[in-house]
């Protein structure tokens, strides 16, 4: 065969090849940090090593500077690796590029509606209490300055389990030699905790300050990881005309060029405000004849201490 024959069958070949997925990070079977300070921990650039040398955050924190966990000492991590996948662990990661808030205006404003955002405002009940912070506001005004309409974007991250801040310091100690450092044998291996996400922060974000905002007759959105989305009851979806909710979900992807992740919209789900509230906070019930054992054990030791078994005492064992 000539080396032009061979050469075009390489070429068919090639084009019938199915594309492979691309190669996850060499780190991602090692440990557990898929970003530190914005890049990942095998990219070696002049910029990621500055932002880890000044504890910088590229992602529009309100200061240059991370700020996760301490000022004074941040844990500059931003997402983690889990089951293969790269999960967003810090609610200023959504930040970047402010994708969130073009995604969340869509929602909430007419086309060439004039906007702009304002983040951590306070919010507060009809006691006046405070309901917390709205993490970002996105508000429509005139050519006057005047507000003609807002929507509430609230942005979850994922907590953790275990213990992430020993691999981080153990990986800022000299990020060139542990880049790649194995943490698959140390105790307490952080993962993310999806059940605490959703049932310790989202739930409750939603039930206090989601209600006021649906009260006033406005929309919100939520901006959350797709691993973690997924983990969710399924919400019943309406049309977009219709909602009164938007569902934001991202995934991170690896551009291999800069070595760098980039926050991509994956799905947007529209669904109702009552109905995603009812279908997050219901609880799915278990077996009732399981409870019925765990109180008839509770019952039985509770009878066996308040009588206990007729003994005979040394006295009665002599004379008898």
């Amino acid at each position: 065969m000539t080396f032009a024959a061979r050469f075009g069958t390489l070429a068919i070949m090639a084009k019938k090849a199915p594309k492979k997925n691309p190669t996850p990070p060499s780190a991602m079977l090692l440990h557990p940090l898929a970003e530190v300070f914005g890049f990942p921990c095998n990219n070696q650039s002049e910029i990621a090593s500055r932002h880890r040398l000044n504890r910088l955050c590229p992602f529009n924190n309100k200061v240059p500077n991370c700020t996760k966990d301490k000022a004074n000492d941040p844990l500059g991590t931003c997402s983690v690796f889990h089951d293969g996948k790269t999960v967003i662990t810090c609610p200023i990661r959504f930040r970047q590029e402010w994708t969130i808030a073009t995604d969340a205006a869509t929602f909430f404003f007419k086309p060439n509606t004039t906007w702009t955002s304002l983040t951590e405002v306070r919010l507060r009940d009809k006691n006046d209490g405070s309901a917390g912070n709205i993490d970002v506001v996105l508000v429509a005004y005139d050519d006057r300055g005047k507000i003609t309409d807002f929507g509430a974007l609230e942005v979850q991250a994922v907590y953790i389990s275990g213990n992430v801040r020993r691999p981080f310091e153990r990986f800022m100690e000299s990020p060139e030699a542990n880049a790649n450092m194995n943490w698959r044998t140390e105790v307490n291996y952080p993962h993310p905790d999806f059940l605490s996400s959703s049932r310790k922060r989202l739930a409750p974000q939603l039930l206090y300050k989601g209600g006021i905002i649906h009260a006033w007759g406005k929309k919100s959105a939520v901006a959350l990881d797709s691993h973690f989305f997924a983990t969710l009851p399924i919400l019943k979806e309406v049309p977009a005309s219709k909602a009164e909710m938007a569902w934001l979900i991202y995934d991170l992807v690896l551009d291999r060029k800069s070595n760098t992740y980039r926050l991509q919209r994956t799905r947007t789900v529209y669904t109702g405000f009552e109905s995603a509230l009812i279908t997050l906070t219901k609880s799915e019930p278990g077996n009732i004849s399981d409870f019925i054992a765990v109180l008839q054990d509770k019952l039985d030791e509770k009878l066996e201490d308040n009588n206990p078994p007729d003994a005979p005492t040394l006295d009665q064992i002599v004379e008898g």
